[in-house]
């Protein structure tokens, strides 16, 4: 008899989604030559390779992609076996998993950890920034128990709560200050600054200014909303970000800040969590609290 434990299946899981064994020991908390015992234990248990090994990443076998298939099923039946044993009832306790957009992350976290450790002091909220692709990927794999993102998500299995609605804000140089803010497709024609790929705000920015994404020869690209203001501070092109951040990114610079007058381009952020999940009402609640603080920080710009 193969006798299997959680731990090998946690190890392989988390070896095969960051595809190199020390940033996978790493993220474990556990040494490389740990982590790659336990996956050679495995192996050996198997009798065949599950990863194929080189300097920069590994692979996986055709036996390791059947492999984990199954070992992703039973951790996630140990995960809503965990869940259940949390009282559905009561206030949320112990270990919660967050994902948050890069695009949310700097100007709404802080305030729910502040607000979550005084309110629900018992509770161990540990967030994880990261593109919504690989946090809807996580959540739906049970390595995350919620998620703030832009909704819609549009995925079957995930409960969509919204939080709030915010309008996005163009950022100009201080020397067009005085000048008319330009209609959406006016922009198309304009030094256009962007996020790079991968960020759900890019895909909202270039439906707003009509750009197809196919088509992007008249953009430049930041890795940040901080990056895109410094560069227009720079005089390099303009850009659009959330209200949201405004206060955070906009201070230091001389930059123009311009609300659009007729069409108002706007996103919806919201929390997204399992259908499955039995915490439900909890997490309703917390997003009740959470939809509170996102008013709040809106709030700020528009004083």
């Amino acid at each position: 008899m193969i006798n299997f434990t959680l731990k090998h299946f946690r190890y392989f899981d988390a070896l095969a989604r960051i595809g190199h064994f020390g940033r996978a020991a790493e993220a474990c908390s556990i040494s490389q030559p740990a982590l790659s015992v336990q996956i050679k234990e495995l192996e050996t248990m198997l009798g065949s390779p599950l990863v194929e090994r080189n300097a920069r990443q590994i692979r996986l076998t055709t036996l390791g992609e059947e492999f984990l298939v199954r070992a992703r099923r039973v951790l996630n039946e140990v995960e809503e076996m965990s869940e259940l044993a949390r009282k559905p009832d009561g206030p949320l306790r112990g270990k919660l998993r967050m994902g948050i957009i890069p695009t949310v992350a700097p100007y709404l976290l802080p305030e729910i950890i502040r607000n979550l450790s005084v309110a629900l002091p018992e509770l161990e909220l540990r967030p994880r920034e990261s593109i919504t692709e690989s946090l809807l990927a996580d959540l739906m794999n049970t390595q995350l128990d919620f998620v703030i993102a832009a909704l819609p998500v549009s995925e079957p299995s995930l409960r969509e709560f919204a939080l709030f609605d915010e309008e996005f804000v163009l950022i100009r140089p201080s020397d067009e200050a005085d000048q008319p803010v330009p209609e959406p497709e006016r922009l198309q024609e304009m030094k256009l600054l962007l996020l790079e790929e991968g960020h759900c705000f890019r895909d909202q920015a270039l439906s707003f200014c009509d750009i197809k994404k196919s088509d992007p020869s008249l953009l430049m690209e930041g890795s940040s909303l901080a990056t895109l203001v410094q560069m227009v501070d720079a005089g390099l092109g303009l850009t659009l970000i959330p209200e949201m951040a405004v206060p955070l990114e906009t201070k230091g610079t001389t930059v123009s800040i311009s609300r659009f007058e007729n069409t108002k381009p706007k996103r919806t952020i919201g929390m997204v969590w399992r259908k499955t999940n039995p915490l439900e009402k909890q997490l309703m609640g917390l997003g009740a609290t959470i939809r509170q603080l996102g008013q709040a920080q809106r709030d700020k710009f528009a004083a």
